[in-house]
C-alpha cells in the first residue's frame, strides 16, 4: 500500500519497522518536523494510523533480500533508518535461527540495498551487546554479550561497521512508550494496572538501566540525519535506574500504594536468557555533539499519562 503524496525536493527517510514502536515514533517526527520525506515500512499492513498524512507506505520483509531491492528501487531513499529487529530476548534463545535471519541477515539485506543506493545507514543496536559487569557504558566500552540477542546485535552492528556506506550506530536503553494499535506493554503500565488492582509485586534491585522514552530516541535519530553524523552514539534516557527504582517513581506519579513493591533480585526469577546486571549509556558524546537532550523518567512517565487520558478520551 502507498499514500499519495505530494512531490517534493525534500530529501527521503526510509525506516524499517515502522509499525514498532520506534518506527512510529520516527515516522511521527519526521512528519511533525517537516523537513524531509517519510518512507515507511514494515511486515505486513500499516498499522500506522490512517489520519497520518504524508509518507509512503510499503510492506517489505528485511529477510527478503529481492524484496527490498525492490522497495529501494522503487523510493530511492537517502537516509535508512533500520528499527526493525527481533528484539524479545528470551525468544531469540529458542529461535536462533529466526533471530539470526532477523537480526543479522536481515541487515545484510538493508546494507546491500544501502550501497547499491548510495543511502546513508542509521542502524539502531542495543546495550545488551554489553555484559554488564562494568556499565554504565559510552562509545568506547568493548562489547561482550551474555545472550544470543545482544550476540546478534554485535555481528550486525560489525557489518554496518565494514559496510564502506555512511553511517551511524545508535545504541540504546529499556525503551519504553505506547503507539498506535501496538498493545506492547511497558515498566510503567505494567506497575500502574499491578497497583491499581491492589496486588503486591516484586521488582528487583540489581539491575540498572537508563530508560529511554521512544519519543526521545526517535529524536535522536533524526539528529543524527540532521548532521549527517557517523560513527557510535548512545541515545538513552539519562536516569540510571533499577526496576525497583522505575516502579516507585511510577507509584509516586500515580499516587498509587508504593508500600505494595517488595525490592528482590535478580537469583529470584529464572529466565530463559541471562541479562546484563549493569547497563545504562552514558550519552555525553550525543549531549555534545547533536544537541542531544532526553527527558527524565519521570517526565516520560508524564507523558505516557497524557497520552493514555487521550486514547481513553479518543475511544
Amino acid at each position: 500500500m502507498v499514500t499519495n503524496i505530494p512531490k517534493s525536493n525534500k530529501s527521503k527517510i526510509l525506516v524499517t519497522g515502522a509499525n514498532g514502536l520506534l518506527g512510529q515514533k520516527i515516522i511521527e517526527s519526521i512528519l511533525q518536523e517537516n523537513e524531509y520525506r517519510a518512507v515507511a515500512t514494515g511486515k505486513g499492513n500499516s498499522r500506522l494510523p490512517s489520519d497520518w498524512y504524508g509518507h509512503e507506505y510499503y510492506t517489505m520483509d528485511i529477510t527478503d533480500r529481492d524484496e527490498v531491492m525492490e522497495v529501494f528501487e522503487t523510493t530511492r531513499p537517502h537516509f535508512v533508518i533500520h528499527a526493525a529487529s527481533m528484539t524479545d530476548v528470551d525468544r531469540c534463545e529458542v529461535v536462533k535461527d529466526t533471530c539470526y535471519d532477523q537480526n543479522v541477515n536481515g541487515t545484510l539485506n538493508i546494507i546491500a540495498a544501502c550501497q547499491r543506493f548510495r543511502c546513508h545507514l542509521i542502524f539502531v543496536s542495543t546495550d545488551f551487546i554489553f555484559d554488564g559487569k562494568e556499565g554504565p557504558y559510552d562509545e568506547q566500552s568493548k562489547p561482550h554479550p551474555v545472550n544470543y540477542y545482544g550476540t546478534t546485535k554485535l555481528e550486525a552492528e560489525r557489518a554496518v561497521q565494514n559496510s564502506g556506506i555512511p553511517h551511524a550506530i545508535v545504541r540504546t536503553n529499556l525503551v519504553y512508550g505506547i503507539a498506535h494499535e501496538l498493545h506492547r506493554s511497558n515498566i510503567i503500565l505494567w506497575v500502574k494496572k499491578r497497583l491499581e488492582l491492589g496486588q503486591e509485586i516484586e521488582m528487583v534491585d540489581d539491575q540498572f538501566r537508563t530508560p529511554t522514552l521512544a519519543e526521545d530516541l526517535a529524536t535522536g535519530c533524526l539528529q543524527v540525519v540532521a548532521q549527517k553524523a557517523t560513527g557510535i552514539f548512545n541515545i538513552s534516557g539519562k536516569d540510571l535506574l533499577t526496576p525497583y527504582d522505575m516502579g516507585i517513581l511510577t507509584a509516586d506519579y500515580f499516587g498509587l500504594d508504593k508500600k505494595k513493591i517488595k525490592k528482590t533480585d535478580s537469583s529470584k526469577f529464572t529466565q530463559v536468557a541471562a541479562r546484563p546486571l549493569k547497563t545504562g549509556l552514558i550519552i555525553n558524546k550525543a549531549n555534545n555533539v547533536l544537541g542531544f537532550e532526553p527527558r527524565s523518567f519521570t517526565e516520560g512517565i508524564d507523558i505516557l499519562a497524557k497520552q493514555l487520558k487521550l486514547a481513553d478520551h479518543n475511544n
